[in-house]
């Protein structure tokens, strides 16, 4: 029988969460490193070319419909159910016929992926309020290498095995996630008695009630646009002629990103203690010094450093702007949650759709002009909270 939920959470359990976070959320990525593979057998068509914008727009209207049943249900329920339902999406996906089958089972996977946001909020909810930075951080932690190792191991098996393989794969790791969450995680008590409709409403209330919300929101949401914007292009740069890479090569940025990740749990403790603007505005500089070194520095050194700096960049401010959201209203953290993150990944399926039309424009150098922009734009919202908080003593 799972526990009751109580006050706390021990190391083991926020491990364990961390873990299913990056299962969860690695669904949503395994697309990009395959998609010249992807594409190749689909005859090269514009609705293959979209599946990664597609599962991204899936994510985001699960982030808006499914998380914030998290304040009206039993959340540990609700992330077995989702899980399962992932597992069948899965294994749909895999023996999609059509491009355009494809894509709508695509834009279904990434709504089911969104259970990593219901296991964020649980987590932040069982944290005492001292260490809530450090509990977020190393649940993202968990998170972050999910979405950069689920290229490494997609770019390995789409290439050696094929891409429907791949999504065969995954299929038995949500299962296993499934069961590993029912075992392990306490039971979780409704925040809230509103009805879903009032809900989903009262998400839009939060938007216009809570400032540092909008400005966490719009930060990420552009600095999500050009992360996104790197990765959907990433596999197509490196198979011109100057690299002549394939898949499994794209997918081993992946592991170098993972570096970054490194950012997460660091970030969570500099917020704890200093404050989270700063990390939030640090991170912002990073990532303008990711795509200028991008554009600038040609060689596959630069891309190696770069995306080394942009996932560092990214993630630091991830982290920062989740431990200023979820202190707002502990009674509404995945409505508010549902806020952040469906901003972000718009701004991420705009950073893929954006891509995808810059590099048909003007090749990687139109991709780096369209990524720096957005973290450029990042900078506004950041700046405008960094002025207004108090300096630390």
């Amino acid at each position: 029988m799972s526990r009751t939920a109580t006050p706390g959470i021990s190391r083991g359990l926020t491990f364990v969460m961390a873990i299913a976070a990056g299962l969860a959320v690695a669904n949503i990525y395994y697309n990009q490193p395959m998609l010249g593979i992807i594409m190749a057998e689909f005859d090269h068509s514009s609705t293959a070319a979209l599946i990664p914008t597609a599962t991204q727009l899936g994510y985001a209207v699960g982030l808006f419909l499914l998380v914030p049943l998290g304040d009206l249900f039993d959340r540990r329920k609700l992330i077995v159910l989702q899980f399962l339902l992932l597992a069948v999406v899965l294994v749909i996906e895999g023996a999609a016929p059509s491009a355009t089958i494809l894509f709508a089972t695509s834009v279904l996977l990434g709504a089911c992926s969104t259970v990593a946001q219901q296991i964020i909020p649980l987590a932040t909810a069982l944290a005492p309020p001292e260490s809530r930075g450090k509990t977020i951080g190393t649940v993202m932690a968990g998170l972050l290498c999910g979405i950069l190792l689920s290229r490494t191991l997609a770019g390995f098996v789409s290439t050696h095995l094929g891409w429907r393989e791949m999504f065969w794969l995954a299929a038995p790791l949500a299962i296993m996630a499934a069961i590993l969450m029912a075992v392990m995680l306490p039971r979780d008590k409704p925040r809230t008695s509103i009805g879903y409709g009032e809900a989903l409403l009262s998400v839009l209330f939060l938007c216009k009630e809570q400032p540092a919300l909008r400005r966490a929101t719009l930060t990420q949401a552009a600095l999500f646009g050009s992360f996104s914007a790197f990765w959907t292009i990433l596999a197509l740069h490196l198979q011109e002629p100057d690299y002549q890479m394939g898949a499994d090569v794209a997918g081993m940025f992946g592991v170098l990103g993972a570096i970054g990740v490194l950012a997460a749990p660091l970030s969570g403790r500099l917020a704890d203690r200093y404050g989270p603007a700063r990390v939030i505005a640090a991170g912002v500089i990073v990532c303008v010094i990711s795509w200028l070194t991008f554009g600038l520095w040609t060689a596959l050194a630069g891309l190696i450093i770069g995306v080394i700096i942009l996932d560092f960049g990214v993630q630091s401010a991830m982290i920062s702007n989740q431990h200023v959201i979820f202190g707002l209203m502990p009674e509404a953290r995945s409505r508010i949650n549902t806020v952040y993150m469906t901003g972000m990944f718009l701004g991420g399926s705009f950073g893929s759709a954006g891509a995808t039309y810059a590099w048909g424009f003007g090749g990687w150098p139109a991709v780096c002009g369209f990524g720096l922009t957005l973290s450029v734009l990042a900078m506004i919202p950041s700046m405008t909270r960094l002025r207004a908080s108090p300096r630390p003593h």
